[in-house]
């Protein structure tokens, strides 16, 4: 799993002012909304006793532990803690990890990573949220496999006749012709001609009397850490799918997409759009949950490649890069425990490097013993 990047942990219109607990790179946040609209993002767990900042409420801009009725701002710091005499202070540890947050093409992102603002990568474009000849639907499933293999998946055409047949590929021309990967730091992206099959049901309709077309031109992408873009051009318009992987733990993912169409755009639609993603999701679904091994290798000799697999070959020639420049999560990321969850992921946020008189301040600390937190940039 892939630290110091911006993640989308939620769909924009589901976080408002009650809080909202989520999983990403197996910590849990608790989201919420300020009396002004903007989304805060804190570590869901009390410093004093553990509780969860999501079973709490939310009063102006705080939230309140349920538990001890600590009251954390949307910064993270403790302002007040109920069972304190007036003329005592709050401790300086009396604070948790807030994470800079954004609401951007319909999701709530969090930056999960303690690097300057001037260091972190870009949040990938999503033009078509802003583009009124879409429309968008959103959906979601759990996947039991680790994300980059739901991540690569999608990035894959090859796999497209054979696991989804008829309904998404063609088994009798399997054939996937030579492409060209545009490649930047953050993404990469193909254009890749594949046999369509016939088309069936509400989509079919607007194809009687047309001519079947010999191939269809597919774009698949990938934008760092977690996003896969699939867009199929069809007779009748564009479907374009956004998945973000969300890894809920190493061997879990959560799958959101945010699909859009230029054709049949009126709401009556949305179910049958969403009924043929879910269609293709639970095609992939199975034969992802069951590949070996269930993370990817990190030796690109591991496993064999071939042409048609340039944009995963890429993806992970990168991910070797920001293995090597220490963005991998691990070892001082992992904490451990005397309790039946005896591990757990905690992901510096940039207060820990803004504030460095406070380094020693964190209850929850790096595996090293709370010593000054070592950031993907500093020398090991």
């Amino acid at each position: 799993m892939l630290k110091n990047f911006w993640y989308a942990l939620e769909f924009a219109d589901r976080v408002g002012r009650e809080p909202r607990r989520v999983t990403c790179l197996g910590q849990d946040f608790v989201l919420y909304r300020t009396e002004a609209g903007a989304v805060t993002c804190l570590s869901d767990l009390c410093v004093h006793r553990g509780g969860a900042l999501s079973m709490g409420t939310v009063t102006g801009d705080c939230i309140t532990c349920p538990y001890h009725g600590w009251q954390y701002d949307a910064d993270g710091v403790c302002v007040r803690i109920p069972a304190n005499a007036p003329e005592r202070t709050i401790p300086r540890k009396a604070r948790v990890d807030a994470y800079p947050t954004l609401e951007r093409h319909g999701m709530i992102w969090a930056y999960l990573g303690d690097l300057p603002e001037q260091q972190r990568p870009p949040i990938p474009e999503i033009p078509q949220w802003d583009d009124p000849t879409f429309r968008a639907v959103e959906y979601e499933m759990v996947v039991d496999a680790n994300y980059e293999r739901t991540f690569e998946n999608v990035a894959d055409a090859s796999h497209t006749p054979f696991v989804h047949g008829t309904a998404f590929g063609n088994p009798d021309k399997p054939e996937i012709p030579d492409f060209r990967v545009r490649q930047t730091d953050w993404s990469a992206e193909a254009d890749i001609e594949l046999s369509p099959p016939p088309p069936k049901g509400l989509w079919g309709l607007l194809f009687r009397g047309k001519p079947r077309p010999e191939f269809v031109t597919v774009t698949n992408a990938w934008y760092l850490p977690n996003i896969v873009k699939l867009h199929v051009r069809l007779p009748i318009g564009d479907l374009i799918l956004y998945d973000f992987n969300i890894p809920l733990s190493q061997d879990r993912t959560l799958v959101k997409i945010l699909g859009f169409r230029n054709f049949f755009t009126g709401g009556w639609a949305d179910a049958n759009t969403r009924k043929r993603i879910e269609k293709i999701l639970l095609q992939d679904r199975p034969v992802v949950e069951s590949q070996r091994p269930e993370l990817l290798p990190f030796d690109l000799s591991d496993e064999l490649h071939v042409r048609s697999d340039s944009l995963q070959v890429a993806y992970r020639r990168r991910r070797a890069q920001l293995i090597k420049d220490g963005w991998w999560v691990g070892g001082d990321d992992i904490i451990t425990g005397d309790g039946p969850r005896r591990t757990a992921t905690v992901i510096a946020s940039p207060g820990r490097r803004d504030n460095p008189e406070l380094a020693s301040a964190w209850v929850h600390k790096a595996r090293n013993g709370g010593q000054p937190h070592v950031s993907a940039r500093d020398p090991e």
